[in-house]
């Protein structure tokens, strides 16, 4: 793939990721029955692509542990969403290089820097301006608490991917994770019911987020990676929540506040110093 179209899948893909969040608001679903479902759909189209492709290899326990890692950042991503809003759950999950600074620092694996302090400041100045206030009553609140939460364990998701792709294909890695993630949810869902999957207008949402905004994008994800820098996926996919909230501002009548463009600024500018900390390290 040359380098102007990997930009163009690259955008692409990210586009899909925040799309996905309007799916929080479209199926009307408990968020493990959303996710229970994405994940379901999506690791069947990936084992149907890496077998045909003969690039899948076989599960292992850390792809169990982070499957799960998945289950649970996923559910938090679409309660957030589904408790305050597309922005507000976006923004929430937009907080993850903070994470990954604390993760990393946690394990030894980078010392700290100035650079790393100016995430932090970057990030929880962002988060204070997303909210009008500050009362665990207020929905917009909790949506941010889950996005948060969402936030973190994308990150530890990422960190502990890294080991995973020294010896591991992309497809078997989303493939193995989706399915450990949909096998997490099951005895979730067993218990409490989600609500109504059989009328068509569910499941073609659900085929749609599952086979569109995630096999898929991943797929243009992972293809971009052949002809870009990691610096540049990272500062691309920094604009997911540019992109999910200019999506529900158009499709779901979504307007974000000033301080809500205000957060998304200054949490799109920790991501690209974080990743350009990445580069230069």
């Amino acid at each position: 793939m040359r380098r102007p179209s990997a930009l163009v899948a690259l955008h692409a893909a990210v586009a899909l990721f925040g799309l996905a969040g309007l799916f929080g608001r479209w199926i009307e679903l408990a968020p493990a029955g959303i996710v229970l479902g994405r994940t379901l759909i999506a690791a069947l189209a990936l084992a149907a692509w890496g077998a045909t492709a003969g690039v899948l290899s076989g599960p292992t326990r850390g792809l169990a542990v982070t499957g799960a890692i998945l289950a649970v950042h996923w559910w938090t991503f679409f309660a957030g969403i589904r408790e305050g809003g597309v922005a507000i759950g976006l923004l929430g999950f937009a907080s993850f290089p903070l994470f990954t600074l604390l993760i990393e620092h946690a394990t030894g694996q980078r010392a700290a820097t100035w650079s790393d302090a100016a995430v932090a400041a970057l990030v929880v100045a962002g988060l204070a301006l997303v909210v009008p206030r500050y009362d665990i009553g207020d929905a917009a609140v909790r949506g941010l608490g889950w996005g948060v939460v969402s936030g973190a364990t994308f990150a530890w998701l990422a960190v502990r991917n890294r080991r995973h792709a020294a010896d591991t294909t992309p497809v078997s890695i989303a493939m193995w994770q989706n399915a450990f993630a949909a096998a997490c949810l099951v005895p979730w869902v067993i218990v409490s019911p989600p609500g109504a999957w059989t009328d068509a207008r569910t499941l073609g949402l659900l085929l749609a987020l599952g086979l569109v905004c995630t096999a898929l994008a991943h797929t243009l994800f992972i293809a971009a990676l052949t002809s870009v820098s990691a610096h540049t996926a990272s500062v691309v996919a920094a604009l997911e929540p540019v992109y999910g909230i200019a999506l529900a501002a158009a499709l779901l009548a979504e307007r974000p506040t000033p301080g809500m463009l205000a957060g998304c600024a200054l949490l799109v500018s920790a991501a690209i110093v974080a990743s350009y900390r990445n580069r230069v390290t």
